[in-house]
């Protein structure tokens, strides 16, 4: 999913680096509220973690490969807004130091990887935390589904920034197959890897998964009652 350099067009690339900026603008003024004492150690493991899994690859089919983006995983573990930061931070790492997506390309691969995995993976979480019960079990198949629909998602991001600005002759329809297809295997690698990570997590500190403090806060307080 990293996008190079010269994959789009200079008017598409300044706008995505515009998104990008202001996203990120938002983001630092969000995180101030997510950040405490059980965030901010765990927003850097999660930055390295990512920043880890994203340098191995698992196979695919037809030859092609996946890794884990990370986005909703980040999203559901720390906040949607420092999950931001955490993201902006692995990528710029990796366009600047091992040429992991193009330097110009940096505002697309933002928007792509951090934006939309981030937004779209923490909506569905909390979309599914609506509608099922209220239990620290439900924690990770919700971020589960919400790491496979981002990665599907943003893979139809990237298919229509190319619609508006692709340089490269591809056709679209080819292209929009070929991306959603991949993109649905590696999102369910990316779903497992969440589930499993998520899952670990909860069952030994659930107070430190930002995305079950909801749930946390309802058995205390069901806790508290029956108590009384």
């Amino acid at each position: 999913m990293h996008v190079p350099d010269g994959f789009l067009d200079a008017p598409t690339s300044v706008a995505t680096a515009a998104a990008a900026a202001a996203a990120i603008g938002i983001a630092l003024r969000g995180a101030r509220r997510e950040l405490d004492d059980r965030v901010a150690p765990l927003a850097g493991l999660v930055a390295t973690f990512v920043f880890a899994t994203q340098m191995l690859n698992f196979p695919v089919a037809g030859g092609t490969s996946g890794h884990l983006m990370g986005g909703a995983l980040a999203a559901v573990l720390v906040g949607p807004y420092t999950g931001l930061l955490c993201m902006t931070v692995v990528l710029v790492v990796q366009s600047l130091l091992f040429a992991d997506g193009g330097i110009t390309a940096l505002g697309t691969n933002v928007v792509l990887m951090g934006i939309v995995t981030v937004v779209v993976g923490h909506a569905v979480f909390r979309g599914v935390q609506l509608v099922v019960p209220k239990r620290l079990s439900m924690v990770a198949p919700a971020a589960a589904l919400g790491a496979f629909v981002s990665v599907v998602l943003s893979s139809a991001t990237f298919v229509a920034l190319y619609a508006l600005g692709g340089v490269i002759p591809i056709p679209l329809d080819t292209l929009l197959t070929a991306m959603i297809g991949v993109h649905t295997l590696i999102g369910l690698g990316e779903a497992a890897i969440t589930f499993l990570v998520v899952a670990s997590i909860v069952a030994v500190r659930p107070d430190l998964v930002y995305g079950a403090r909801r749930v946390v806060a309802v058995r205390e307080l069901e806790t508290r009652l029956v108590a009384s």
